[in-house]
């Protein structure tokens, strides 16, 4: 062991199914934005404008994730003892910030030729978002695979990226229809407008699921009462108080407590007994517990309390 490092714990996540599946990603993506955007100027659709709009986030979304994957990988140190992982956290509510301000960006536009309606090259638009719709749904597949594989939040957020690009792509391609077929170009900034409310959606959850964490809340998963209960029913363990769960990142998680045991018990057997159902129920593997009693450690109100309980 280094000088210094005090961990028996790795705060490190390796994720090579998930770094493969980005590079893959951001490749093809930054690739078609760039066949997006000279479509859409051509075409003067402002459909497919929001869509290679969306795409333009998405490359952002993916470097900030690519970023992250690797800060995860890096060992603590003494000024950043769990390491780096909360990185992913950080570039998972910047991608969900990115989605929200673009899509109201494109409601402001689409409202805007609303108003003030503007002809569109409908073959060339028909043209770029068929294109569009098969790379998307290529990149949805790849994704949803990778996060059969690997939990994390990063690859979740680019995922809700190419669902809303997909949507896109369909939405493009149903507003050149109706266009071919009505006459009416309202269609295309009146899609715009669906667009822009499905990649707001897409950005809003992945930032409250980031700012849960962030705001460190009791993951969703855990059930902080069962918790208490299950380490109440150790035997030795007769209270279970200031008891804190979070998740450092996409499962990682960190759980404390204090308590309080029966006198004469051996105080490494109550802390083998809890990191046991931490472990093998729950999938908590990082834990810190405090062995108590009132009568040593004063409590205040609570420990007078309990002891009158035990009289």
């Amino acid at each position: 062991m280094k000088k210094g490092d005090f961990h028996h714990l790795d705060h490190v996540k390796e994720q090579q199914t998930s770094k493969k599946t980005l590079w893959i990603t951001l490749l093809l993506t930054l690739f078609f934005t760039i066949v997006e955007v000279v479509g859409g100027l051509m075409s003067n659709s402002l459909a497919l404008l929001s869509d290679s709009a969306h795409m333009i986030s998405d490359v952002f979304a993916l470097g900030l994730s690519m970023t992250a994957i690797y800060m995860a990988t890096r060992k603590p140190t003494k000024k950043y003892t769990f390491g780096f992982l909360r990185f992913e956290i950080i570039a998972s509510f910047l991608n969900g910030l990115a989605l929200a301000v673009i899509s109201i960006g494109i409601v402001i536009e689409g409202i805007k030729r609303m108003i003030n309606q503007q002809d569109v090259d409908l073959q060339l638009m028909l043209t770029i978002a068929s294109i569009g719709l098969v790379v998307n749904i290529v990149l949805t597949i790849v994704l949803s695979r990778s996060m059969k594989e690997e939990d994390n939040l990063n690859v979740k957020s680019a995922l809700w990226h190419f669902i809303g690009d997909l949507l896109s792509s369909v939405g493009v391609i149903t507003s050149a229809i109706l266009i071919y077929m009505t006459g009416y170009y309202l269609f295309d900034p009146l899609i715009s407008l669906v667009i822009g409310g499905i990649i707001f959606t897409g950005g809003a959850k992945i930032i409250r699921e980031s700012l849960l964490v962030l705001m460190e809340s009791v993951p969703e998963q855990f059930d902080l009462d069962q918790i208490r209960q299950d380490l109440s029913e150790v035997e030795g363990v007769e209270d279970v108080h200031e008891l804190h769960l979070w998740a450092v990142s996409t499962e990682h998680y960190s759980l404390t407590a204090h308590v309080f045991v029966r006198e004469g018990i051996q105080p490494y057997c109550v802390i083998l007994a809890i990191n046991h159902i931490l472990h093998t129920k729950y999938g908590i593997d990082h834990s810190t517990i405090q062995i108590e009693h009132p009568t040593i450690l004063d409590h205040g109100e609570y420990g007078k309390q309990f002891l009158l309980k035990q009289v």
